[in-house]
């Protein structure tokens, strides 16, 4: 039976004040959801619960550091506080980098690499799971196709959605009887402009893209293709067919599969 997300769901989102999370939000307050926003950019949040409002969805924006737990706690007591429910929780936010690791100056970027995607979705779904069950409700992981293979001057950035695919591949099986289903995606390379503050050698923002943003998946489909992911309450979802062929091609032939990987990471598409 059909089971999409619909109007007057209560769905939270983390990293919903730009890219792939922002135009989540756009398209399910376009369904008439119910939208709790999280970021830790107060003023560009608030824009984006604005642009909900405007296209049919009720917003709150609740500026949030997901790398920090009492905050993500106090995210999902918002929301309730709200609306007495939540329905579905999309873990999104994370942070990127674009360094070798024999190249950092120290470790604090892998620090919070790990503080922002992994525990940051970890907290959240700690502090959403008790509501979670009562609606039997979703949990929506936005991981990276670098949670399924490595993948180089990101060691940090794929440690972390590793070890978010391994976490929500075992909460999946955990909750099965609990009717909460847990969709994880991984896509390539999306047009966000979150590589512009993705962490460099020395730990500070790049500053600029050094991919092609024009040439690869923009945030808008992949925001499609998610929802369409959560609506049929699939495990997961690889977005591109050059990453279905690594996986398969990992089982094969891995080392073609590193390959294919620096070759992409090179030419920034």
């Amino acid at each position: 039976m059909p089971d999409p997300i619909r109007s007057g769901d209560v769905v939270l989102i983390t990293g919903a004040s730009a890219g792939i999370g922002r135009a989540l939000a756009l398209q399910l307050a376009a369904r008439g959801c119910r939208l709790a926003l999280a970021a830790r950019g107060a003023d560009k949040l608030e824009r984006v619960a604005q642009a909900c409002r405007q296209r049919g969805g009720q917003a709150l924006a609740v500026p949030t550091d997901v790398a920090v737990e009492a905050e993500c706690r106090a995210f999902v007591d918002a929301a309730v506080e709200e609306w007495g429910r939540v329905d579905v929780l999309v873990n999104n936010a994370g942070i990127s980098m674009w360094a070798r690791f024999d190249e950092l100056e120290d470790l604090e970027s892998i620090r919070r690499i790990m503080d922002v995607n992994y525990f940051g979705a970890v907290a959240c779904t700690h502090a959403a799971l008790p509501y979670l069950k009562r609606t039997r409700g979703r949990i929506v992981n936005v991981a990276s196709l670098t949670g399924k293979t490595g993948v180089p001057t990101r060691t940090g950035y794929a440690a972390s959605k590793h070890a978010m695919a391994g976490f929500f591949d075992s909460l999946r099986i955990e909750l099965a009887d609990d009717r909460v289903s847990v969709t994880t995606v991984y896509p390539g390379f999306v047009a966000t402009g979150v590589r512009r503050h993705a962490f460099g050698p020395d730990g500070q923002p790049l500053g600029e893209s050094p991919v092609d943003e024009a040439a690869v998946m923009t945030a808008d489909e992949c925001a499609r293709l998610t929802l369409e992911a959560a609506d049929d309450r699939r495990r997961e979802l690889v977005m591109t067919a050059r990453g279905k062929l690594g996986v398969w091609a990992k089982l094969v032939a891995p080392g073609l599969v590193d390959r294919l990987a620096r070759r992409a990471i090179e030419a920034g598409r």
